[in-house]
């Protein structure tokens, strides 16, 4: 389960120049609560050319034509288990995978109404790719790009926050995850061992989506200024 995620500070020309990227700039501006139906950069190669776009969170189907309020069903994370099988991700994790940049993710533990979330980082690197899959989508008239991010088993340090962790790609599996051309992609859907995460508690005001600020990252019950939640 991956539901809330940070892209940090994480500057262009990083993505840029690791992805051989040949194209404008997006505007990435500091991210530290994305949430699902939320925008955000995705990485992918389509038309034989890798490049970064902004996709919604939440794969929506291309066979989907109803509004989105109709949908019923989550769909900001899949299984890597059963993706290849599942009418919703089928097409794209043959056809359509892609990378979501981050440089850190949120879980959550503890009884409702007193979760505490977690931050979780790679060590040793200041960003990282989910493996996800990508979408396009024609829907009321609006053409509609969004992304799922991968999940699977989690390791041991993983297990004692949740039953599941997003699937993290190294560098040197960048090249391989996006190319539709290459069937023999099982190996890369491994989770990282424990001894590279690194897992501190959060803000717990990161549960409110309207709050997006560095300090969440941190211990805390929330900010100090009565209002601004």
């Amino acid at each position: 389960m991956c539901g809330r995620y940070a892209l940090g500070k994480l500057q262009w020309w990083i993505l840029q120049e690791t992805f051989k990227l040949q194209q404008g700039a997006l505007n990435l501006e500091p991210r530290w609560n994305i949430a699902p139906t939320q925008r955000a950069p995705i990485i992918r190669r389509e038309d034989g050319r890798t490049e970064a776009v902004m996709a919604r969170w939440g794969l929506v189907p291309y066979f989907w034509q109803k509004p989105l309020k109709e949908m019923k069903f989550s769909t900001f994370n899949a299984k890597s288990e059963t993706a290849a099988s599942a009418p919703s991700f089928r097409m794209p994790f043959q056809k359509r995978r892609c990378i979501i940049p981050a440089v850190g993710f949120y879980e959550w533990t503890g009884p409702k109404g007193a979760k505490q979330p977690h931050f979780i980082t790679v060590k040793d690197q200041d960003w990282f790719g989910f493996a996800g899959l990508w979408d396009r989508a024609e829907v009321e008239g609006e053409t509609i790009d969004s992304f799922t991010i991968l999940t699977t088993a989690p390791n041991e340090a993983m297990a004692a926050i949740h039953t599941r962790m997003p699937v993290i790609l190294g560098p040197e599996d960048f090249e391989a995850w996006t190319d539709a051309d290459n069937h023999d992609i099982e190996p890369l859907l491994k989770g990282l061992p424990s001894e590279a995460m690194d897992i501190r508690e959060a803000n717990k005001a990161v549960g409110n989506v309207r709050v997006d600020e560095e300090w969440l990252t941190e211990p805390g019950d929330g900010p100090q200024r009565v209002g601004l939640l």
